[in-house]
């Protein structure tokens, strides 16, 4: 299984409501809001990388009002 953790930036006001939707994506294990440079940390977990990827390009960054992610994978 490999995880990685991904730092969302929202646009101003839709941080709630991003994370509630973030919190919806069934290999999201653990997402919280944050305070600093971005607004939401995720946890996800799949079978391999380019399941994370495809996680993170189809299902975390399609969600509306989502500006822009940071991903680090763990080794």
């Amino acid at each position: 299984m490999r995880r990685a953790y991904v730092m969302i930036n929202a646009e101003v006001g839709a941080e709630g409501r991003v994370l509630e939707e973030v919190r919806g994506v069934s290999e999201v294990k653990e997402a919280h809001g944050i305070h600093g440079a971005y607004d939401i940390i995720v946890r996800v977990e799949a079978e391999t990388i380019q399941g994370i990827n495809d996680i993170i390009r189809f299902k975390i960054r399609s969600i509306d009002k989502v500006r822009s992610t940071l991903t680090l994978v763990c080794t």
